[in-house]
């Protein structure tokens, strides 16, 4: 395989794909209907990339790849299959990024982004060279995607699209379980059961590592049966395999142990992300890399290096009065995880919820919880629903405002009407998180800007 085409290049999952196999030297040309960072980045690294439609590259292709938001009919696809080139998913181009490799597969419906880039961290600092695949770029390493030495292989295993089915992992984890993606799983009995589907993937003599305090993980564990593998957890919860023992709170930073399969300890360590939720995603790293073969023992000061992912609770300007937070959540356990741990580390403030509804399936399904999370915050703006691959006009998110109050929710589709807003109700210490899973950022800038806030380092 020398050519690959990409059909939706600029998105997260495909970019890092792409990423990787100009790593390896094979060539990789791809597509977008619009540029975004990671379409920039590809094409930077040496991808052949355009805007918009062009059969022409992909008939030029050996193998076509797209993303799971690219339709049968689109005139790529349509013109590689009639010049007989194979078009695949993600799941299915997958055993060629992994052949020969260790496969630890990171999945979940919360955390997954986060452990992926904490498995990573720990491998690294252990000295080893792992490829990996996520889907947000990792700070310390300014990339989302690499080609490494070792033989292992750390890979993000998204469910949408079943891409995860796509994996033989060695050792599979599932972080938590709570039904997401009403677009493409019609039931909650469809969701929980691709995890099974997904942990039945692991190889003969693999280890399966579940979070066994979340309820959707133990409603699982009935159904589970995996002759020749072995299934271990981690958690709070004193039947964990992989217990976090001696936890604490000390000026923001979360300092925990891990109480081992055997009996003994190791840390302590400490997480500087927020949130007793990022704890338990730091757990499932230790796990993974202690089945690995990495002595924890060995890892007490590992996590103090860990600048975290993008767009998960990222800084983005600020100073000691107004601070202005970008966060990926775009599910209502996310942003009442993420309200809760901003709280937690930073008591005082006035904390703001700023969300850009994702999907309008997801938004209607889920349309109850999202109302009772963004009530946990002080102030909560809705900005112009982001419809992502759906399109309806004549919905809004605009009762979910009016369910949560005047005075504690407004719904401002326009951007410069909810940064004029934002401005005129701002006083005393105000923390902002902008929740978000599309254009976010572009908000955030432009809420920096009017504040004369100054961008953060961190």
């Amino acid at each position: 395989m020398e050519k690959v085409h990409f059909i939706g290049i600029g998105g997260t999952g495909i970019s890092a794909i792409a990423r990787l196999l100009l790593e390896r030297g094979i060539e990789v040309s791809g597509t977008d209907l619009h540029a975004s960072p990671y379409f920039d980045a590809v094409t930077r690294l040496g991808a052949r990339t355009q805007l918009g439609h062009h059969p022409d590259m992909a008939l030029a292709a050996e193998v076509v790849v797209r993303s799971s938001a690219v339709k049968d009919d689109d005139p790529e696809v349509l013109a590689a299959k009639d010049a007989g080139i194979p078009v695949l998913k993600r799941s299915e181009f997958l055993p060629h990024l992994t052949v020969g490799a260790k496969t630890l597969a990171i999945a979940g419906s919360h955390g997954k982004t986060t452990t992926t880039a904490m498995v990573v961290h720990l491998l690294r600092a252990a000295g080893l060279d792992p490829s990996f695949i996520l889907g947000a770029d990792i700070k310390g390493l300014q990339s989302n995607a690499h080609s490494g030495k070792a033989d292992l292989f750390v890979i993000e295993a998204d469910e949408y699209d079943y891409m995860f089915l796509g994996l033989t992992p060695t050792v599979s984890v599932v972080t938590n379980i709570e039904y997401d993606h009403p677009d493409f799983f019609p039931t909650n009995r469809h969701y929980t059961y691709a995890f099974v589907d997904f942990l039945g993937k692991t190889v003969q003599e693999g280890v399966a590592l579940l979070g066994i305090d979340d309820t959707g993980v133990r409603k699982l564990l009935p159904f589970l049966t995996f002759p020749n593998r072995k299934l271990l957890t981690f958690g709070y919860d004193p039947s964990s395999d992989y217990q976090v023992v001696d936890y604490m709170v000390i000026e923001a930073v979360q300092s925990f142990k891990i109480r081992l399969p055997d009996g003994g300890e190791a840390g302590p360590f400490s997480v500087h992300q927020p949130g007793k939720f990022n704890v338990l995603n730091a757990a499932a790293a230790l796990a993974t890399a202690h089945v690995t073969g990495i002595d924890l023992r060995e890892l007490g000061n590992a996590f103090a290096s860990f600048e975290g992912t993008s767009r998960r609770f990222d800084r983005v300007c600020g100073n000691t009065e107004i601070m202005v937070f970008n966060d990926y959540g775009h599910h209502p356990s996310q942003l009442s995880q993420t309200i809760q741990g901003a709280r937690q580390s930073y008591p005082g403030y006035k904390i703001w919820a700023v969300w850009e509804p994702h999907t309008i399936s997801r938004t209607r399904r889920l349309q109850r919880d999202f109302t009772k999370a963004l009530a946990e915050a002080d102030q909560s703006v809705i900005l112009k629903l982001f419809g992502a691959r759906e399109d309806n006009p004549s919905f809004t998110p605009g009762t979910i405002a009016n369910e949560i109050g005047k005075g504690k929710c407004v719904y401002l589709p326009e951007n410069d009407e909810a940064i004029n807003y934002i401005e005129q109700n701002l006083g005393g210490k105000d923390l902002l998180i902008v929740f978000s899973a599309g254009k976010g950022p572009e908000f955030s800038t432009e809420l920096c800007g009017k504040l004369n806030l100054e961008a953060s380092n961190d």
